[in-house]
């Protein structure tokens, strides 16, 4: 059963983990900081819902799973970000907004993730109540995760670590979790995302199917795979042709 209330009571605490980053933000005129508190408004939101220590088997399984999810990426993004310039999605959406935009960015950038966590963590809410045995749905979600999860945090760092090569400047990574998908990360993202959802629907859950929806939305149309490739081909004629022959998204053979 939904239970609206107790769902609702995980909003305040992401939102105010939100607040918190904008007034990071503020002196360092940077809102990327929202990019490593973004998977932590999770841990947050499971903190709420399952407790802590969670009451379930099932909770206590989430909790670990959101967890090691939620900590790699977020430490791995701010690696990533630390002494570099802001994101230009974020120049682009400070240049529409100003002035004032310091100010602003507290709903605009912020609050406005809080939000888009809250409702994705939807299938976390509605699993962490059931205290129904463990059975195949679980373990089946337990596996997507796992795949999920070698496929994020091993493209991070695969890229990583092709990145540092001076002797790849210019080049496209294409070797690996690469070789196989143009965007191995998230796909892996994804894919724990849908592995939450058969844990939640273990549970009885299975309305909170928008959770795992918006993700995949995301990632493929809004801030994820579209916004990376949008024209890259015409900067990058090598990318170009990575393109032709490699999958977006999901997994598979390399094309002729």
């Amino acid at each position: 059963m939904f239970d609206f209330f107790g769902y609702v009571s995980a909003l305040p605490y992401m939102l105010g983990l939100a607040v918190i980053g904008w007034l990071i933000s503020l002196p360092r005129r940077n809102v990327d900081v929202v990019d490593s508190l973004w998977s932590l408004m999770f841990l947050v939101a499971i903190f709420v819902y399952a407790g802590f220590p969670a009451e379930t088997v099932r909770g206590r399984l989430l909790f670990v799973l959101v967890a090691i999810w939620a900590l790699r990426l977020s430490i791995f993004i701010t690696a990533r970000n630390w002494g570099h310039e802001e994101d230009r999605r974020y120049q682009a959406i400070r240049a529409r907004n100003q002035p004032n935009f310091a100010l602003s960015s507290v709903y605009r950038v912020f609050a406005f993730q809080a939000v888009l966590a809250w409702v994705i963590s939807m299938p976390l809410h509605g699993a962490v109540g059931s205290d129904t045995p463990l059975g195949v749905l679980d373990y089946l979600g337990l596996a997507l995760w796992i795949i999920g999860f070698l496929f994020e945090a091993g493209g991070d760092w695969q890229l990583s670590r092709f990145k540092r090569n001076p002797a790849n400047a210019g080049q496209v990574m294409d070797r690996g979790f690469w070789r196989y998908t143009r965007h191995p990360n998230y796909f892996g993202d994804c894919a724990q995302w849908w592995g939450f959802y058969l844990i939640a629907v273990a549970g009885g859950a299975w309305w909170s199917v928008l959770g795992p929806v918006l993700m995949t939305v995301l990632l493929l149309r809004v801030s994820g795979v579209a916004l990376l490739e949008k024209d890259i081909g015409e900067r990058r004629p090598a990318y170009a042709e990575y393109i032709r022959r490699t999958n977006a998204f999901i997994p598979g053979p390399r094309k002729n």
